[in-house]
């Protein structure tokens, strides 16, 4: 538990100094070490839904859960201690954690299915990640697609995550679409693992709704900013088969960054905007203009003086990192940096 601690609380601190207010992780299957991350998150002030991986299949004897009844019940025991802890949920949620279809039993699913359903907790999964991926779904569940066979097992609704959704046929897009189950777009892991381009057009125009994931450490970088600059380019690369109108601008790309990821995560009446009554998550950001004749090269955005609020924007989001992150606040903690009286 020692490293497990020290791993996560790294984890933690890292994505806040990335502007990161709220996240939905994977953990591992230890209960033991789930919980420890939640309590993290709560004593950092990281706003987070927190899922212990279910697994019983396809993995090695050494980690995965011994029976599909096991799952469920380690499942339910992480859920009961995450309740325990921030028993309103204004910071700190349990969520269902399936890894992917070839990874969980039909038993499993359809146990996390019913217990989604039972105690109305929400779901996060795969789908769709590799064109390999997809075939072995179809060839395991005859009949089905990737889609059909999270609907069969109830894992699909108004509540459930699905990271990726790369290859989805447009009988899968309605299907997701009809059942309110929302997408995290995540470009980073997918350019890394070579697993294809998201049609996030495509994807929008069918009715879904899309947010933003790091996906660490299949991507390599925990920072959301570095996510929405991704997507740009991956929505640029989609367009040279899909015409100009897959392309993503930066409003549209921060709009997935924030409020499509409050969407995504069933918290849209709490986060994701600056407005009356929302909560106060919010980061400051330095875009310090450059001195004449200044040699100092610290931060990586220049400005100059001669740009619109816009081009100032679209600096940021192209060149900026955690160096222009001055503090961060989760629900009005100052959680990173801080502030100059």
């Amino acid at each position: 538990m020692k490293e497990a601690r020290a791993i996560y609380e790294r984890c933690v601190r890292r994505t806040l100094s990335h502007g990161t207010t709220t996240a939905a992780y994977y953990a591992t299957i230890s209960v033991k070490s789930t919980n420890l991350l939640a309590d993290i998150c709560l004593e950092l002030g990281q706003r987070a839904l927190i899922g212990r991986v279910a697994m019983d299949t396809g993995s090695p004897d050494s980690y995965r859960d011994p029976s599909a009844e096991e799952a469920l019940q380690r499942t339910k025991a992480s859920i009961a201690y995450i309740e325990s802890i921030d028993p309103s949920g204004d910071l700190i949620q349990p969520i269902i954690t399936p890894r992917f279809a070839l990874g969980c039993s039909r038993q499993s699913m359809q146990l996390l299915g019913q217990l989604h359903r039972n105690a109305n907790v929400p779901v996060q999964t795969h789908i769709s990640e590799t064109e390999g991926e997809c075939q072995a779904v179809e060839e395991k569940y005859p009949g089905h697609t990737y889609a059909s066979v999270y609907d069969e097992m109830g894992l699909l609704g108004e509540q459930t995550i699905l990271a990726h959704a790369i290859h989805l046929s447009r009988q899968e897009r309605a299907l997701l679409s009809q059942r309110g189950a929302r997408i995290s777009h995540c470009p980073l892991s997918n350019d890394a693992l070579g697993s294809g381009a998201a049609r996030v057009r495509w994807l929008l125009d069918g009715g879904l709704i899309v947010g933003l994931g790091t996906d660490v450490s299949g991507g390599y970088s925990p920072s959301v900013l570095q996510a929405a600059r991704q997507a740009c380019l991956v929505s640029r690369r989609v367009a040279e088969t899909e015409g100009d109108d897959a392309k993503l601008s930066v409003p549209e790309v921060l709009h997935l960054a924030t409020k499509g990821g409050a969407k995504v995560l069933g918290l849209k009446n709490k986060i994701g905007e600056l407005s009356e009554g929302m909560c106060w998550d919010a980061q400051l950001i330095e875009l310090a203009h450059v001195p004449e004749n200044s040699k100092d090269l610290s931060m990586p955005v220049d400005i100059f003086g001669h740009e619109d609020w816009n081009e100032k924007i679209a600096k940021w989001v192209f060149n900026g990192d955690d160096r222009n992150t001055v503090a961060v606040w989760v629900n009005g903690r100052l959680v990173h940096g801080s502030i100059k009286e």
